[in-house]
């Protein structure tokens, strides 16, 4: 084709610090920055795997309204708090997590035991606050992964829970936050081409990259499917075959038959 529209530039990182980093993409085709932008931006969020608590059983507690004896916080917050704490899996088996501890003291992520595949990337966040000597907080956590959100509602609909087990808000997307701007720019001798900043910043579980990677995997295999399936085969045109009429034939050989006869008469 002699109108493609033409490719951009490659990505590049224009700025980066700890899990956020900013993206450009230059000589966009007008309208393609916000295009691009767009569709990136809904695949980052709703659409990368991830890793998240999914429910937690308390010991002494049977439902979420419940109190624990020597802790400041309620239940709901305590849900709260856990539902901040990341994962980062090596494997696709659910796991479990463990906490138990007593006495007066601040309860954070770094006091939770965790199987070898199991890492957490901050263990600085606040689980619960034990007021007494003699308070206890002994719980088990569940850690699943999973695709963008999921509802402790829909998991209580959909799943045969546990015993016990007080489901979580889930949040399994490794993508915190995603924005992006375009600009005009200048390519040849128009004005009117698109510059893309595309602004992510990750959970630390995967890298800003690794995330731009994975959004754009997702949807190039979903345009390649499309693509594929109405994609013409074309084929040269064969030459026909000259097919000569009987009539034709027959007249060739009267013709053959006359020379012969007049070739002999020269010969005698």
């Amino acid at each position: 084709m002699i109108n493609m529209i033409p490719l951009p530039h490659a990505p590049k990182i224009v700025s980066k610090e700890n899990q956020k980093a900013v993206f450009e993409i230059e000589a966009l085709y007008p309208g393609y920055g916000v295009t691009l932008g767009n569709s990136l931006r809904r695949v980052l969020l709703s659409s990368l795997e991830g890793n998240a608590a999914t429910q937690v059983k308390i010991k002494g507690v049977q439902h979420e309204f419940s109190t624990i004896p020597g802790v400041l916080e309620d239940l709901t917050l305590i849900t709260l708090n856990l539902k901040q704490l990341r994962f980062k899996v090596f494997g696709d088996e659910p796991q479990k997590a463990t906490l138990k501890v007593k006495g007066e003291k601040d309860v954070k992520g770094k006091d939770l035991v965790l199987p070898p595949q199991v890492e957490l990337m901050n263990k600085d966040v606040k689980i619960a606050t034990l007021t007494s000597k003699s308070a206890e907080l002994d719980l088990e956590i569940s850690i699943e992964k999973g695709l963008g959100y999921r509802s402790r509602e829909a998991r209580k609909k959909q799943e045969k829970l546990e015993v016990g087990a007080i489901p979580l808000d889930a949040i399994f997307t490794p993508v915190r936050r995603v924005g992006f701007r375009v600009e005009n720019m200048r390519v040849g001798e128009r004005t009117d081409y698109d510059r893309l900043f595309l602004e992510v910043e990750t959970d630390g579980t995967i890298s800003p990259e690794q995330a731009l990677e994975r959004a754009s995997d997702i949807l190039l295999r979903h345009f390649s499917l499309i693509a594929e399936t109405y994609k013409q085969k074309v084929e040269e045109p064969k030459e026909p075959k000259a097919v000569k009429s009987p009539k034709g034939a027959k007249k060739a050989k009267t013709l053959r038959k006359h020379a012969e006869k007049k070739k002999g008469k020269k010969a005698k």
